[in-house]
């Protein structure tokens, strides 16, 4: 008896080694033809991924992958680049009244921005520093009319009496709403921290009035948002407003950019942050749209998912449904669907956006530029489903050497040579 429960664990051992399955294997190579469904076959992380990650295998079948066509905008001076008049940050395009308008920052100061210790009441220290925000009309989204001045700097010390910037605009129950930036400081003093602000009216010519109160507080100390609320940018969605924002956080030199969510069901709030905030892990001035059941976004610049297109399904948790390349730069789309609480998003096919530093670094400012793209379920532009772009020389070599980078060069050549002539 002894002998026979002896040899029970190596039973156990051969009875195991005998049952395990080996990994499958292919009888055949991957097809010729691009499979348009997953096959049934093993797959590399690679191949599985193009599958299970993205709307379609192939980019010119992914409604949500496009490039991006650019036009320069008619009607707008800006005084031949000198720096002295800036527009950038524009909102989302809407249509009313038979004409397209847009809200945008616009910066009108007697010399370009000078940084913060050189600024003072009438010397802007950045781009968007002593600034207001402006509107313009079109008829066809080419040729703009500037129309003057929406949202003022108000008397010291309401909130938004240094510059009042970035604005975007909500249509609900009949009213328009611009959710906008109010700075209280000159940019740069600390860093870039403001509260968001709103303002209403019953045409989008207004007049506004403004609500002079913080519509998305400042987190609490050491949280991620404790100092920045940037970008806002309303949808409607599930019956709520949602307001996604950015905000910088970590110190400087390593800013990380992310993007918050707070929702309310009355546009002047109170506003509810988010639980899992933050719910985009990178970009800047990130733009959204309805898109199908769920929410689309413009991930530009920042973060590992930078040059993305992402998608919420629920509009909150986001994954990356295609990459592509010259993302428009604060994206503004005009988004036909924005406020209709839509259980099916069309998507979007054009916008605008701002170029920067346009001038140089002496005469810093920004201009408005309209793009083009194809993120709609209703075009099939096989144009913008190209998968690159071709730039000429010039473009590669603008992004140069800087002169540390060329010395460290030339001292690792001296250091090879010198090695080299010792042997």
């Amino acid at each position: 008896m002894r002998n026979i429960f002896s040899l029970l664990p190596i039973f156990f051992l051969l009875f195991n080694c005998s049952t395990k399955k080996e990994p499958s294997q292919t009888s055949s190579a991957f097809p010729f033809h691009l499979p348009e469904e997953k096959p049934d076959r093993d797959l590399s992380a690679a191949l599985a991924r193009n599958y299970d990650a993205y709307p379609a295998p192939r980019p010119e079948d992914n409604e949500l992958f496009s490039q991006f066509k650019y036009t320069a905008l008619e009607g707008f001076d800006y005084h031949d680049h000198d720096g002295t008049i800036s527009r950038r940050d524009p909102s989302k395009v809407i249509f009313a009244n038979d004409k397209y308008y847009v809200w945008y920052t616009k910066r009108h100061t007697s010399l370009p921005p000078q940084g913060a210790k050189k600024s003072n009441d009438t010397i802007p220290s950045a781009d968007w520093d002593l600034a207001e925000i402006w509107y313009a009309t079109s008829k066809d989204g080419f040729t703009w009319e500037e129309q003057g001045v929406a949202i003022s700097r108000p008397e010291k010390p309401s909130v938004g009496w240094r510059s009042v910037t970035t604005a975007d605009i909500l249509f609900w129950e009949g009213k328009y709403y611009l959710y906008y930036q109010g700075f209280m400081q000159a940019s740069g003093l600390r860093g870039d921290d403001c509260p968001v602000t709103v303002s209403y009216a019953d045409s989008p010519d207004g007049p506004w009035t403004p609500h002079n109160e913080i519509v998305i507080p400042n987190g609490k100390e050491g949280e991620w948002d404790q100092y920045s609320i940037h970008d806002p940018y309303p949808l409607v969605y599930k019956g709520k407003i949602y307001l996604y924002y950015k905000s910088d956080f970590d110190e400087k030199p390593h800013l990380v950019r992310m993007q918050g969510l707070a929702m309310a069901d009355n546009p002047l709030g109170p506003f509810t942050k988010h639980p899992l905030n933050p719910v985009i892990s990178s970009g800047h001035e990130t733009s959204l749209f309805p898109f199908k059941s769920g929410i689309a976004a413009l991930v530009y610049k920042d973060g590992n998912e930078h040059n993305t297109i992402q998608y919420a399904e629920d509009g909150v948790n986001f994954e990356i449904a295609a990459i592509t390349e010259l993302m428009p730069y604060a994206a503004a789309p005009f988004v036909p669907d924005a406020f209709s609480n839509t259980k099916d998003g069309r998507g979007i096919t054009w916008g605008m956006a701002h170029f920067i530093n346009v001038s140089g670094w002496e005469k810093f400012n920004s201009m408005l530029v309209r793009f083009d793209c194809d993120l709609s379920q209703d075009i099939h532009d096989k144009e913008m489903k190209n998968h690159r772009v071709i730039h000429s020389p010039e473009v590669y070599y603008k992004q140069g050497l800087s002169e540390n980078q060329k010395k460290r060069i030339e001292e690792e050549n001296r250091k090879l040579l010198s090695s080299s002539e010792s042997e």
